[in-house]
């Protein structure tokens, strides 16, 4: 849920830095908010701030990630 909640701040910052060309969280950055458990945080700040949309890496990417984390998560509920 952080994770998530930082994910989603994380876009709308880079977000407000990219329209004043001021200096930009790289996108290596937002990957590890994203592989760390804030995928969801990170798609939602996509749609939200219309950030990254154009990426195919993110377009494609991060729901990727989700899916498998929620996999990952399904998995470890069924045999635990």
């Amino acid at each position: 849920m952080i994770a998530n909640i930082f994910g989603f701040l994380v876009m709308g910052e880079d977000k407000k830095r990219a329209r004043k060309q001021h200096w930009r969280i790289s996108e290596q950055n937002l990957w590890l908010v994203a592989l760390a458990g804030g995928a969801v945080g990170i798609y939602s700040g996509m749609k939200v701030f219309r950030h990254k949309t154009k990426h195919k890496s993110f377009i494609y990417g991060i729901p990727a990630v989700i899916l498998l984390q929620a996999a990952i998560v399904l998995y470890l509920l069924v045999n635990l």
